[in-house]
């Protein structure tokens, strides 16, 4: 198991679930709930994900793909994709080469019924659905995070795909940037 804390992340339409790991890669728990950007062009939301994964010294970040039950696409699958593409590319630069800092690692791994096992778990402990949409999120972000890090934990090798980082014309880069 690969040492450091990672984020987990479910992207919804009006909001983005954050949870985190332990360093020892164990444990998941909620973070944040982080109010989705109206457009690509504020990314208000990426920059928040990004502050967190900096504060937490995150390892790598873990986005939810929702699959439909059969594994085919669909339109929330577009949607997280894209997102995810946005953060790595994100996660990729560097606003000072000279701090040093490492470009963090975006992750894709299958959350297909992430949110519906965490409405079950939320209603299992007397919450309402109503009343909880923000601790669903987070909630969500957490089923996500910690079936990676068993998943991991389990297979010897990190779950899903690296989310390639793109320049600015849309094309991967072929990796880190310099």
């Amino acid at each position: 198991m690969r040492h450091g804390v990672r984020l987990g992340v479910d992207v919804g339409r009006a909001r983005i679930g954050v949870a985190r790991s332990d360093p020892s890669g164990m444990l998941a728990t909620p973070l944040e709930t982080v109010p989705r950007a109206a457009d690509d062009a504020g990314a208000a939301d990426l920059r928040r994900i990004l502050e967190l994964a900096r504060e937490y010294e995150a390892v790598e970040i873990v986005v939810g793909l929702p699959l439909g039950l059969s594994g085919h696409r669909t339109p929330s699958t577009e949607d997280a994709d894209g997102f995810a593409a946005r953060l790595a590319t994100a996660a990729g630069r560097r606003e000072d080469p000279a701090s040093g800092s490492e470009p963090i690692p975006v992750r894709l791994v299958d959350e297909r019924l992430s949110t519906v096992s965490a409405q079950g778990q939320l209603r299992e402990a007397g919450r309402r659905t109503k009343q909880s949409r923000q601790i669903i999120d987070q909630a969500a972000a957490v089923v996500i995070l910690q079936h990676a890090l068993d998943t991991e934990r389990s297979l010897g090798d990190a779950p899903g795909t690296v989310v390639e980082i793109h320049d600015t014309d849309g094309e991967p880069d072929g990796g880190a940037p310099e």
